[in-house]
């Protein structure tokens, strides 16, 4: 039988909510599902958004909790107990003021370090699951937290948010593998590559036409729209890359 693995993004549903730091677990998988193929749409199931596609042998589950961060312990433990997994089927995804930003940290196991979202987890479920820890930084006081993660990250973010997101991607089957440590470094040193690339663009997440012809490509069904002048208004050069780069779409409502 296909061995099945959950991999969790934690974060608040809802648009107003869609690039606030606390939700670089959605971000993560959105990007996941945009770059990895065969992954297939979000369906709705047990308070979650699930996606399910396969890395390699693995079925692959994408789970997105629908029942906001301090409660993100209650879907996933209906999907375990659907799908008959214990922890070690579990990897998620999650923001962490403890590291800086941009940095990635993977470790199995330990606190909630204050985390809702992972507190939840603990309370359903125990502490023995995988966890991506994604850095955003601290805001330097207490009683600024709620507002820091609750706020968009900024163009600042932006220069390492993309490139360690779609690091995290392309590495997934090493992860998955069980090579922890091989997957964080790998990850560190292809953000750093993605981070000098994307200095060269004009924009911070534009492709070459060649790069936007080869992912349309890897995405059968994917179509783009190319309009007529006269029918349609003119696009902003954002939203053409946004048609090619699937993270662009949302990278596009900070280009203000």
């Amino acid at each position: 039988m296909t061995e099945r693995h959950l991999l969790v993004g934690l974060g608040n549903p809802g648009p107003q909510y869609l690039r606030q730091r606390h939700n670089v677990g959605f971000l993560a998988l959105d990007t996941i599902r945009a770059n990895q193929a065969g992954f297939g749409a979000w369906k709705s199931q047990s308070q979650a958004l699930v996606s399910e596609g396969r890395i390699g042998d693995l079925r692959l589950l994408l789970v997105k909790p629908q029942s906001y961060m301090n409660r993100s312990g209650q879907p996933l433990a209906s999907l375990l107990r659907f799908y008959k997994l214990d922890l070690q089927a579990v990897s998620v995804i999650h923001d962490d003021l403890d590291l800086a930003p941009g940095k990635l940290r993977v470790k199995r196991g330990g606190g909630h370090g204050g985390h809702n979202g992972l507190r939840s987890i603990d309370a359903h479920l125990g502490p023995g699951y995988r966890r991506l820890r994604i850095g955003i930084g601290h805001p330097g006081d207490k009683h600024r937290v709620s507002g820091y993660v609750l706020h968009d990250f900024s163009r600042e973010d932006q220069r390492w948010l993309e490139p360690l997101l779609l690091a995290i991607s392309a590495e997934l089957p090493r992860l998955l593998s069980g090579d922890e440590g091989g997957f964080a470094s790998r990850v560190m040193q292809s953000q750093v590559s993605r981070s000098q690339a994307s200095q060269q663009q004009p924009n911070l997440g534009q492709a070459d036409g060649a790069a936007g012809e080869r992912e349309v490509k890897a995405r059968p069904g994917l179509r783009i729209h190319r309009q007529l002048p006269s029918a349609q208004p003119e696009r902003s050069q954002a939203d053409s890359q946004a048609d090619k780069n699937p993270f662009a779409r949302v990278l596009k409502g900070w280009r203000r």
